[in-house]
């Protein structure tokens, strides 16, 4: 069973520094219909203006997953972690039993575009802290790469809840399929291009909450960058 929300009918938010696209029922936005999908609480695809961003806040028994598409995020936080995530790198939080946080666009020049995630952890009060990766284009060409998962997938990030997140390079020549169980759900979205899931066709911009498949057949109707989200 395919949930298929388009780009355009997306909830959308804006102001002077932040243009962004929310999944999920999110500060002001409410949506029964969209409040939660298995641990997955929040998916925000934000851009950022330059010079701009988010001052320090807190968060709490939440891990939180930031994806860069293009330009650099400079992160601090109260555990003294400090970094820039720059195209293709992932970041892993987990907020546990408390932390303060700032997120701010690095350059004062080009916009920062990223996706991020928030996933309700299995383990509560957990210590808070980071970790980041970048992967390259040529290690998602062609496949599905896991990037941050709960379970044994070497050279991800580790994350406290039972999911793994995959990002994929698919090209037109690629035949891919994901296999999962009938107990399982995948959330699938497109950060640009056009591709076939099945017997649907997402484009940029296009999400779906998937149930109930045991095989997702993917191919590309356009050189296509995705990110894949199994879940419990």
């Amino acid at each position: 069973m395919y949930s298929t929300v388009r780009s355009q009918d997306r909830y959308f938010f804006q102001n002077k520094w932040l243009s962004a696209y929310w999944h999920f029922s999110f500060d002001q936005y409410y949506d029964p219909r969209h409040v939660q999908f298995g641990p997955l609480r929040v998916f925000n695809n934000d851009t950022i203006q330059p010079g701009a961003g988010f001052p320090t806040h807190p968060h709490q028994e939440m891990e939180i997953v930031t994806y860069v598409i293009d330009g650099h995020l400079e992160h601090k936080d109260s555990t003294g972690g400090i970094g820039t995530i720059g195209p293709g790198e992932v970041q892993r939080m987990s907020a546990g039993s408390g932390i303060q946080h700032s997120e701010y666009n690095a350059s004062k020049k080009k916009i920062v575009h990223l996706l991020q995630m928030w996933f309700v952890p299995a383990v509560a009060a957990l210590e808070p802290g980071y970790e980041q990766q970048i992967f390259t284009r040529k290690q998602r060409e062609g496949t599905l790469l896991p990037i941050v998962s709960g379970m044994d997938h070497p050279g991800a990030l580790k994350i406290h809840q039972d999911i793994t997140l995959y990002v994929g390079r698919i090209r037109t020549q690629d035949k891919l399929v994901f296999e999962t169980s009938s107990e399982r759900q995948t959330y699938f979205f497109v950060m640009s291009g056009s591709i076939q899931v099945g017997e649907h066709t997402l484009k940029t911009g296009d999400s779906s909450k998937i149930t109930e498949e045991k095989v997702l057949p993917l191919a590309a109707q356009a050189t296509s960058e995705i990110l894949l989200i199994d879940l419990p």
